[in-house]
Order: structure tokens, then sequence, then C-alpha cells
């Protein structure tokens, strides 16, 4: 037995340090210009999904500490700590919403929203495929509409965590669907104000305050690849990416590694 535990974790070491090469080896295809151009107006009014989750937490704690963020609109179903911090802050309003396939109630607050954070969605283990299909495909493309239909002014982008893998000819069904998303919401905003990233995360570590020993201890271990990003720190590259308003085309896709290197020039 103690052998074969042994042989266990020697496979386990190996694999990870072959992932982590094919990381550092792979990833990180943009290079962000140091000296690019920002629009100080870009992020002033944000709207955050999927905040409840640990993923989205992190993005709305970014948007909740970004000085030239100055409205918050939360759009979900129930609230959490952060979101009730933000509402006491006075820079957070919470929009309580059931049907995320429909969005007509909110077309007042959609015509003054510049950013938007899309950290909505579930694990494909959690739900069958039609109901993915439903969460990660109909739910961006509904709102992506009522949004344009509301506003077309730019600065206007549109940032969703997809996923590592994220392939729409993928074996995978939530692969492709998520591919079929991206490309979805790409298509909506072409020629419009409207720019639309889709970001092939890695892993997602919680923010501090929600991240666990275990967290921590995965973080380190995948750190070498550039194959993790805090959730806020995921935020932080998202805004990065708004203010640069003339860098990234529509339907940019952005890997782990490029979101730490727009993480990293965050002022």
């Amino acid at each position: 037995m103690k052998k074969l535990i042994l042989a266990l974790i020697g496979c386990l070491l190996l694999m990870l340090v072959a992932l982590n090469i094919w990381g550092a080896l792979t990833l990180g295809k943009i290079k962000p210009d140091p000296n690019a151009a920002h629009d100080a107006s870009a992020n002033h009014v944000v709207m955050v999904f999927g905040a409840t989750g640990s993923v989205g937490d992190g993005l709305l704690k970014a948007a909740m500490q970004d000085q030239s963020v100055k409205k918050i609109y939360v759009v979900t179903r129930r609230s959490s700590p952060r979101i009730e911090a933000g509402v006491v802050s006075g820079k957070v309003e919470m929009v309580l919403l059931e049907d995320f396939t429909d969005y007509t109630a909110l077309a007042e607050e959609l015509s003054e929203v510049n950013t938007v954070l899309w950290g909505l969605g579930t694990s494909s283990f959690n739900v069958d495929d039609d109901t993915y299909t439903w969460i990660h495909v109909d739910f961006p493309v509904a709102f992506v509409k009522a949004w344009l239909a509301a506003r077309t002014e730019a600065p206007m982008s549109f940032h969703s965590v997809t996923g590592m893998g994220t392939d729409p000819n993928g074996s995978a069904h939530w692969a492709r669907e998520k591919g079929r998303a991206e490309q979805e919401v790409a298509d909506l905003a072409r020629g419009s104000g409207l720019r639309t990233f889709a970001y092939h995360s890695a892993f997602v570590r919680p923010s501090n305050e929600q991240a666990n020993m275990a967290h921590r201890f995965l973080a380190m271990l995948l750190r070498p690849g550039k194959l993790v990003i805090t959730a806020t720190e995921l935020g932080e590259a998202m805004l990065e990416i708004s203010a640069r308003t003339t860098e990234l085309p529509n339907g940019s896709i952005i890997d782990n590694a490029d979101s730490l290197a727009y993480a990293a020039l965050y002022p």
C-alpha cells in the first residue's frame, strides 16, 4: 500500500510539472502595451453578474476598489456580505432579478452602463445539458441584446469568464456551448460601440476573504505555469482592458497569462 501511495504521489507531481511547463511555454500570446492610452470614463458605470459566486465576488471587489468606478449595479437573485457592504457604502445598487433572459425592467440602468463583468455560471456536473445551455448561452446572449437595445455609445465592454478549454469545436458539450456564447455575443457587438472579451482562465482562486488553505496551496502549485489568478486580479485585468479602449478588438480571447499581464499593469 505504501508503494502504491508513493507511486500515485509521484505521478501527480510529474503531471503537475508537465502542466506548469505547458502553461509557461504556451500561454500569454497577447503583449500589453505598457504605454497604452487610457480612457478615464471607460469604467464609470459597471454592472456585475454572478457576484454571489467565488469568481463574481472577486470581480465585484475589484470594481468596488477602483476609484474610476463611480457606480456599480449588481444583478443577482440574492445578496452577499460584499454586496451588502457595497450597498452601505453607496457605491453599489443591488438589482434583484429572477429571469436572466428578460431585462425589460432594466432598460434605464442598461442605458448608463459602460462595463459588464460577467461571472455568472455553474459547473456542467451540476445541471443537465439543456440547463447548461440555458445558463451559459441564453443568459449572456439575451443580456447583450437588451444592452445594445438600450445603448450603443462607446466606451462599452462585456467581459465574460468562460474558462480554459472553451472551444466551439470541442468534444465536450460545455466547451462547445461556452464557445458558441463567445461567438454569438461578439457577432451581436460587431459594428456597435461594444467590445466583447472572453477569459479562458485556468484556476481562479477566490478573493482573500473567501480563500481557504486548500485554495492557497493549489494556487502555489500552479503559479509557475501562470495557471492561477485570483478573482480580484481577474477583475482588475478586465477593468484595465476596458480602459484601453483602442488596444484589443471585439471578440478577443484572453488566456490566464494574458489576464495576469494586464492585472500587473492595473494602476
